[in-house]
């Protein structure tokens, strides 16, 4: 709550010309809220189908409606008709088949997957991981699930293969965790608490100088 006392560009005096305004009040707003993509550390899992992106880069998926969304979750699975599919069930972009008698996966630091069938020594390229990036990432639109569409502020996605022309690298039976500092939040919780603390004791304070105040005139 703010009360403008003086408006920029205003002033009683003709022959001058306010640079800023003048504005009273208390309380703040939140302007905007950011998602933050630094790398988390990488965990083994040992899973054959997990994969994590070491550097930048989304791994693109094929939403039930045609569009495509991005996500940094690489806990894949692999479908009844032998499809790549993300844990929710969507379709790895560009797609990915496996047949019904593979029995090794590979998938290089490149995004290249190669498959053994029953039967067979040779490894055969069944697909690439093509990677997309974006020069302002804390732009998009996060829809839950950790899937993220593009926007304007986010910009238009640039694909590429992984670990080329600046996208990190695929790191097979490994998972993305967590990017937050458990430290660093719990000191601003208890910043933030203290702070909150000292605000009570201020407002209670001019309270208690405001009820002198009235007793002194009574």
């Amino acid at each position: 709550m703010y009360q403008t006392l003086k408006a920029s560009g205003v002033s009683e005096n003709a022959n001058l010309q306010a640079t800023s305004e003048l504005q009273v009040g208390n309380g703040s707003v939140p302007v905007a809220t950011q998602k933050a993509f630094v790398q988390g550390d990488i965990q083994p899992t040992q899973n054959q189908l997990d994969v994590a992106v070491q550097g930048e880069g989304f791994i693109q998926v094929r939403r039930p409606d045609g569009t495509v969304a991005y996500t940094r979750d690489g806990s894949l699975k692999m479908s009844g008709d032998g499809s790549l599919v993300t844990s929710q069930g969507y379709l790895v972009e560009p797609a990915v088949t496996f047949s019904a008698d593979t029995t090794d996966i590979t998938i290089g630091r490149d995004g290249t997957i190669e498959a053994k069938t029953v039967g067979s020594t040779e490894t055969t390229k069944v697909g690439q991981f093509e990677l997309a990036k974006f020069v302002n990432p804390a732009g998009l639109k996060s829809i839950g699930g950790d899937l993220y569409v593009e926007t304007v502020a986010s910009g238009a996605p640039v694909t590429g293969t992984a670990s080329n022309e600046g996208f990190g690298e695929v790191m097979q039976g490994n998972l993305e965790s967590s990017n937050v500092d458990i430290v660093e939040e719990m000191v601003g919780m208890i910043t933030a608490q203290r702070a909150y603390e000292i605000n009570a004791k201020t407002i209670k304070t001019v309270e208690d100088m405001l009820t002198v105040a009235t007793n002194v005139k009574r």
